[in-house]
């Protein structure tokens, strides 16, 4: 295959560089803005992907990200390829404090208290994926099926997650678009100015070998 890797990387590589990658995440920030100006799209409609991309990591759809971002740019009518480039807001590094924001306005708006009486945060994350194998399971088993811990996974972690991350979502992703969008729009006269300024030098320089 053209596109293969010549050397495959092994596990814990893999693992490191999600969450550090190569060259670091200043220098994947870099290139992820380099991308964003050089899109062939006006300001306007990329700033409304990016706003689409930031907001979509306060849901918790993980793993549909970059669906979730494309269909929000769509209804908006921004630039999908800016959306899901800005899924990259939510990374190992920032979704500890986007998850933190999230549960905690979504508990506060539900009106939700922790009384600890289903374990922690990481105990209902591995009862639901437990519910998830055994009942996957017992369709081939014929054994009987019990939805209790994803139910209670539901209510007090995903619901209060996707409600609590709406405010602050909106918020931070408004932010990112009104700074985006008048540094994509200078960005993009200076690129015109540059490109007219240079075929203006072809021109004349075109115009003095006609006139040897």
């Amino acid at each position: 295959m053209v596109f293969k890797r010549r050397d495959r990387r092994p596990i814990w590589k893999i693992v490191l560089e999600f969450f550090w990658p190569r060259g670091g995440w200043g220098r994947a920030a870099r290139y992820v803005k380099h991308r964003l100006h050089r899109l062939p799209d006006p300001p306007h409609r990329i700033a409304r992907g990016i706003f689409a991309g930031v907001f979509t990591t306060f849901t918790p759809f993980y793993g549909l990200h970059f669906l979730t971002a494309a269909l929000i740019s769509w209804a908006m009518r921004g630039n999908f390829l800016a959306a899901i480039l800005s899924t990259f807001f939510g990374n190992p590094l920032t979704y500890v404090p986007i998850g933190v924001a999230s549960m905690t306005t979504g508990t506060w708006l539900l009106g939700l208290e922790n009384t600890g009486e289903h374990g922690g945060l990481a105990h209902k994350f591995v009862k639901a994926g437990e519910d998830l194998w055994d009942n996957l399971v017992a369709l081939f088993n014929g054994s009987d099926v019990d939805w209790t811990d994803l139910l209670i996974f539901y209510d007090e972690v995903f619901y209060p997650y996707m409600i609590g991350g709406i405010i602050p979502g909106l918020i931070t992703a408004t932010v990112c678009y009104y700074i985006s969008l008048p540094l994509i729009t200078a960005y993009q006269n200076r690129r015109k100015g540059a490109l007219k300024a240079r075929l203006a030098a072809l021109r004349k320089k075109k115009a003095d070998n006609s006139a040897k």
